[in-house]
C-alpha cells in the first residue's frame, strides 16, 4: 500500500476519532473544563503560598499546567484504543482495505489536535486571569511546536499502553504516571526547593526540560540546554512508543 493511500486512510481515521470526541459530552467537558479548573485551583488556592522568586506565580505556573493537562489529554489515547479493541471495531477494520497503521496514527493525530486546541483555551483563560507572556509570534510558534512534540510523544506511548492493557480500565490505570510526573518537576515550584534526592529526579526526568523550554519561550527566561534535552526526550519517547505500539498492535490483531 503506497504512502498516499496510507495518508488518506489515516485522515479517515482522524475524522472518525474527531467525530467520536465531538459526540461525547463527557469527553468534551473533561477536555476543556479540567484544564481550566486546575488553572483556577493553582492560581487562587495554592498561588498565595507559593514562592517562585521574582514575578507573579501565574506567570510561573501556566506552562506547567499546560503540560499537566496535555499529559492527561494524551493519556486518553490509551483508553480510546483499548475501547476500540474491546468493542471489536478493530476486527472490522481488518476486513477492510485500509492500512493497519492508520488506526494508530488516527488516534495519535486526534490527540495532538485536541490537546493543542485545549492548550490554546487554557492560555486564553490564563491571560484573562493575569498571565502576561512576553513572547513574540515566532516564539509562540515555538511554544506550540514544543507542545505538539510533547503530546505526539506521549500519545504514541499511550497508544502502546492501551494495546498492552486488557481492558479500558487497565489502560486508564497504566497512564497514571502521565499525571504524576509534572508534579515532581519544575511545573509548580522550582526544583531547588525540593530535597536533594527528589531534586535530582525532578531535574533529570523528561517533563522538566519541556516545561523550562516553554517557560523560556513564553516569559523570556533562560532556556539553556533545556531545549535540546526536550527534543531528545520527546524523540526518544515517541520512537519507543511508536515501535512498541506497532509490535503490540500486530500481536493483538494477529489472532
Amino acid at each position: 500500500m503506497n504512502a498516499t493511500r496510507t495518508l488518506q486512510d489515516s485522515a479517515t481515521m482522524l475524522d472518525r476519532n474527531i467525530r467520536h470526541t465531538l459526540r461525547s459530552p463527557d469527553t468534551m467537558i473533561m477536555t476543556i473544563a479540567l484544564p481550566v479548573m486546575i488553572l483556577l485551583m493553582f492560581v487562587y488556592v495554592f498561588g498565595g503560598a507559593m514562592e517562585v522568586g521574582a514575578g507573579a506565580y501565574i506567570d510561573y505556573v501556566v506552562p506547567g499546567i499546560i503540560l499537566l493537562c496535555a499529559g492527561f489529554g494524551a493519556s486518553t489515547t490509551a483508553v480510546a484504543l483499548s475501547t476500540d479493541l474491546a468493542e471489536g471495531i478493530i476486527d472490522r477494520f481488518r476486513t477492510m482495505a485500509i492500512a493497519r497503521s492508520a488506526v494508530l496514527t488516527g488516534h495519535v493525530a486526534e490527540s495532538v489536535l485536541r490537546n493543542l486546541i485545549t492548550s490554546a483555551i487554557v492560555l486564553g483563560v490564563a491571560v484573562l486571569l493575569g498571565f502576561r507572556p512576553t513572547t513574540d509570534p515566532l516564539r509562540w510558534l515555538g511554544v506550540f511546536g514544543v507542545l505538539a512534540m510533547f503530546v505526539f510523544a506521549l500519545s504514541w506511548l499511550s497508544a502502546a499502553l492501551g494495546l498492552l492493557a486488557r481492558n479500558p480500565e487497565a489502560a486508564n490505570g497504566f497512564t497514571f504516571v502521565f499525571m504524576f510526573l509534572p508534579y515532581v518537576s519544575s511545573a509548580f515550584v522550582p526544583t531547588s526547593s525540593m530535597p536533594t534526592w527528589l531534586h535530582w529526579f525532578a531535574e533529570n526526568q523528561p517533563v522538566t526540560p519541556v516545561i523550562e523550554t516553554m517557560r523560556g519561550l513564553l516569559m523570556g527566561t533562560p532556556i539553556g540546554d533545556s531545549g535540546v534535552l526536550a527534543v531528545l526526550w520527546c524523540a526518544g519517547i515517541a520512537l519507543a512508543g511508536y515501535a512498541a505500539a506497532g509490535v503490540l498492535f500486530r500481536r493483538r490483531t494477529s489472532v
